[in-house]
C-alpha cells in the first residue's frame, strides 16, 4: 500500500502523516527527515545532498527518488508506506512511478488536503517548531502547553524564516504552481481523494484513515 499525502505548506501534512502511519502501521517517509538524517550520518547520498545545499541548489529529482528507494529497502514496508513531502512536482511524480514500477509496485492512493489560502496563511503565521526534536506547534488544539516551550523535550520554540508573513504568500504561489499538475496527474489515474483539511486534527485523520482502509478493502476484493 503506497499512499502519497499532498497539501500546501500549513495544510497539516506532517501532523497527519504521523497520526495515520501510527494508527495503520504504515511506514512514514518524510523526504525532509530523510535529507536531514542522511546529511547528519554522512551517507554517500547525504554527502551528495549536502553538496547541492551548500551551493544553494535544489536537490535533483533523481537524488530524492534514490533516497526514497534506499529508505524503503533499508526499513522495510510494514503494511505499506505513506509519503510526506514527495512528490512535489509532476517530474517527481513520474520519476517515483518509474522507480516503483521496477519493483512491481505503484501509488495506490493520493490524498490531497484542501485548505483555503486564508487558513493556510493564518496557520503558518502561528506555526512554531522545536529545533531539538523537530516537534511542530500551531494555534488552538496544536498549541504548546507552555508558550514558547516544547512539550516533548522542553526546548525553546522558534519560527522558521520561511513561515514569516512576508514570504508565506510567495511559498504558497510556488506550491500551487508546481503541485496542481501533480494533483491532476493522480486524479487522471483515478487514485486521488480530496479531504477537507479545515477541520479538527482528529476529523481529518479519521477521513484519511477511512480512505486508506477503503482502498485496501477494494484491493483485496
Amino acid at each position: 500500500m503506497f499512499v502519497v499525502l499532498l497539501g500546501a505548506p500549513g495544510s497539516g501534512k506532517g501532523t497527519q502523516a504521523k497520526i495515520v502511519s501510527a494508527e495503520l502501521g504504515l511506514l512514514h517517509l518524510s523526504t525532509g527527515d530523510l535529507f536531514r538524517a542522511a546529511v547528519r550520518e554522512r551517507t554517500p547520498l547525504g554527502m551528495l545532498v549536502q553538496d547541492y545545499l551548500d551551493r544553494g541548489e535544489l536537490v535533483p529529482d533523481s537524488v530524492t527518488v534514490a533516497m526514497v528507494r534506499e529508505a524503503l529497502s533499508r526499513q522495510g514496508l510494514m503494511r505499506g508506506v505513506i509519503l510526506d513531502g514527495f512528490p512535489r512536482t509532476l517530474a517527481q511524480a513520474q520519476a517515483l512511478d518509474a522507480a516503483l514500477e521496477e519493483t512491481g509496485k505503484r501509488i495506490d492512493l493520493a490524498i490531497y488536503l484542501d485548505v483555503k489560502d486564508s487558513v493556510l496563511i493564518a496557520r503558518l503565521d502561528s506555526r512554531w517548531h522545536c529545533p531539538n526534536c523537530n516537534a511542530v506547534y500551531g494555534a488552538g488544539e496544536n498549541a504548546p502547553l507552555k508558550r514558547g516551550t516544547c512539550d516533548r523535550c522542553g526546548g525553546q520554540l522558534t519560527q522558521r524564516s520561511d513561515d514569516r508573513p512576508d514570504v508565506v504568500r510567495a511559498r504558497l504561489d510556488e506550491y500551487f504552481r508546481k503541485t496542481v499538475p501533480v494533483i491532476e496527474y493522480y486524479r487522471q489515474r483515478g487514485v486521488l481523494r480530496e479531504v477537507n483539511g479545515d477541520q479538527s486534527v482528529k476529523d481529518v485523520a479519521s477521513e484519511i484513515v477511512a480512505a486508506v482502509e477503503e482502498t485496501l478493502a477494494q484491493a483485496h476484493r
